[in-house]
Formats: C-alpha cells, sequence, structure tokens
C-alpha cells in the first residue's frame, strides 16, 4: 500500500508574550499503514484551546511541555480509516488527544468511540467534549445549587457558555462578562443568562455592583486579573471561587501581582477551589449521560467559531486571545 500523506502543525520556537505564527510550521509527513492492534484516523475536526498556551513554554506544569521541532497535540474528532484491531471499524468515529494533524496512527486505548447520530461531530470537542466536561466539573466542585447566584467571566467562550446554561438548569441566577455587544446577546437570546455585560463598557466591579446589588454567591473565573478582584468584592460571606483559568495572564512574561483584596478570602470566609479536568475523567461516562441527554432535548445551545484547514489552524490559535470567537473555537479539517 502507498503511504499516507499528513500535514501537521509543529512548534518551532517558545513564544514570549503573543504568541505569532512564526512560533510554529507547517510540515507534511509520510505514515506507513498501521500494523496490529493499530488504527489510521483522519481527523475531521479538531480543537484549539487557550490552556495551550502554558505548553508552549519550558517550565513545569501539570503537563509535559511541547517539545520542539515535534507536532502539537489537542482535542481532535475524526474517523477511522484502516482498523487492525477489533476494537473499532472503518467509518467509526472517534475522539482523541492527537489533534493540529490531519491523520494519525494510534492504539485503541488512545481513542474513544462517539455516536455518529450526534451532529455537528464537532460538539464532541466542545459542549460534549473537554470543555463541557471542564464546565460540569467546575459547577461539581463547589456544589453550586439553585438559589445561587453565580457569575461567570469569559462567559462567551467555550467552558463559559455551557457552565452558564447547566448552572441555569440547576436553577441559579447566572451573570455574564464578556468582550462585545455581540457576545452580550448571544449570552442573553442564545444561553438564556439572566444578565450579560460588556466589560468593555465600564470597571466590572462597578457593574456587578449594578446588575448583583445584593452580592453573588459563586464566582467561575476563567480570566484572572481585575476580573478576579472585582469577584472577590462582590461575593458574599462563605461565597465559593471555581479557578478554571487566567487567560488575562496566559501571555505575560512577568508574573502578574494578585489581587489587592485577596483577604476578602479570609473576612468573608471564602473558598476558592482550582482543578484540572483530566482528573476527573473518570467520571466522565456521568457527565455525557447528564450533559448528552440536555443536548439531545434541546435544552444545552452549543455554538462554535469555525475556521477550515490546518493551515489556518495557528491563527485561529491565536484569535482565541484576542477574544474573536463566540463559543467553541474548532479547526475543521475534513
Amino acid at each position: 500500500m502507498s503511504k499516507i500523506m499528513s500535514l501537521e502543525i509543529r512548534l518551532a520556537s517558545r513564544p514570549k508574550g503573543l504568541p505569532t505564527a512564526a512560533n510554529f510550521t507547517l510540515a507534511r509527513t509520510e505514515l506507513e499503514w498501521p500494523q496490529d492492534q493499530r488504527v489510521l484516523v483522519r481527523n475531521l475536526f479538531m480543537s484549539v484551546d487557550p490552556y495551550m498556551r502554558g505548553r508552549m513554554n519550558d517550565g513545569k506544569s501539570y503537563v509535559p511541555p511541547f517539545e520542539l521541532g515535534k507536532p502539537l497535540d489537542g482535542g481532535a474528532v475524526g474517523e477511522v480509516i484502516e482498523s487492525r484491531a477489533k476494537e473499532f471499524k472503518p467509518g467509526d468515529a472517534v475522539t482523541s488527544n492527537f489533534g493540529w494533524r490531519e491523520y494519525f496512527i494510534a492504539s485503541p486505548k488512545e481513542l474513544h468511540p462517539v455516536s455518529r447520530e450526534v451532529q455537528p461531530l464537532s460538539v464532541y470537542l466542545g459542549a460534549l467534549g473537554m470543555t463541557g466536561l471542564t464546565a460540569w466539573v467546575g459547577l461539581n466542585l463547589v456544589e453550586v445549587k439553585a438559589g445561587d447566584v453565580i457569575f461567570i467571566s469569559g462567559a462567551a467562550g467555550a467552558v463559559g457558555s455551557v457552565a452558564g446554561q447547566l448552572a441555569k438548569l440547576r436553577g441559579c441566577r447566572v451573570i455574564g462578562s464578556v468582550g462585545s455587544i455581540e457576545k452580550v446577546y448571544f449570552l442573553r437570546e442564545e444561553c438564556g443568562f439572566d444578565v450579560a455585560f460588556d466589560y468593555k463598557t465600564g470597571p466590572v466591579v462597578e457593574q456587578l455592583k449594578v446588575e448583583a446589588p445584593d452580592g453573588i454567591d459563586v464566582y467561575f473565573d476563567n480570566v484572572g486579573g481585575e476580573t478576579l478582584e472585582a469577584a472577590l468584592s462582590a461575593l458574599r460571606v462563605h461565597g465559593r471561587i471555581i479557578a478554571c483559568g487566567g487567560i488575562s495572564g496566559y501571555n505575560a512574561e512577568q508574573p502578574r501581582p494578585g489581587p489587592a483584596n485577596l483577604f476578602n478570602i479570609t473576612t468573608k470566609r471564602l473558598t476558592m477551589k482550582g482543578f484540572i479536568v483530566r482528573d476527573w475523567l473518570d467520571r466522565q461516562g456521568e457527565f455525557e449521560t447528564e450533559v448528552g441527554g440536555y443536548f439531545k432535548a434541546g435544552k444545552l445551545k452549543h455554538r462554535e467559531t469555525v475556521v477550515n484547514g490546518i493551515d489556518q489552524a495557528v491563527d485561529a490559535f491565536i484569535s482565541l486571545f484576542e477574544g474573536k470567537n463566540v463559543g467553541k473555537m474548532v479547526v475543521k479539517l475534513g
């Protein structure tokens, strides 16, 4: 059989500040046909996510850094082309962590089967994938319940938009901050948020005073920085903080000072919990049953920003830090 030609994105150099196209290369590689107990997959969609920025640094973290000169990896959904393993057959849809490339060969344990009945398949990278699981885990982490007032930053992104909808389904009052009027309408009209505001139109702390004059019970933090400081002011006694992300500082070349009002954690007896979604993979089945049920019933909306072609993947990734996505950012390969 002839070899398979595949394009892949490699890390050429480690970014300083906001990544640029010069930090990456688009390379062509050859793959042999799979041997016994191996599966050949063609990716249909790949995910670009803010957390990947941290892996581009040469430092110790919760996951190994990307290697220079090697292809990046990340979430992807694809179809089986050839299988030499009994677990899969050609045409099966699978998710994997072999993104940033057109084709790959893997063992069955590195693949997760998904149903083709759910469309679009890219939803397995968003609401029904790792970002949806992240939102679900965050709410469970601090036991978000009916009657809570929850504030979500970065609320029009892949995690924030799902977290807000799931909180509404739990009976919460949901407030979201975003960076454009388009995103305000998205949260209000499509996601059912009670309140959404544009943080660029005025200080978050002042907008929270208007929208939640009696304070908030929960803050789902995707941004960090000044927004975290504003939430620390707005939280009620015994409030909870879900420390999910801090995109405002991901490209900072020097560590930023912490919130000036951090002592509110003590005086208000707050709880702040961080998590890594990979630690919760043993509950993925429970998540898929609950959240998949909402999606199939039309109770959970899924919005994507889709970019076409692996040659556009780097631009799609960089645009995450410029706020150009609404919902999940995915790159269509198939």
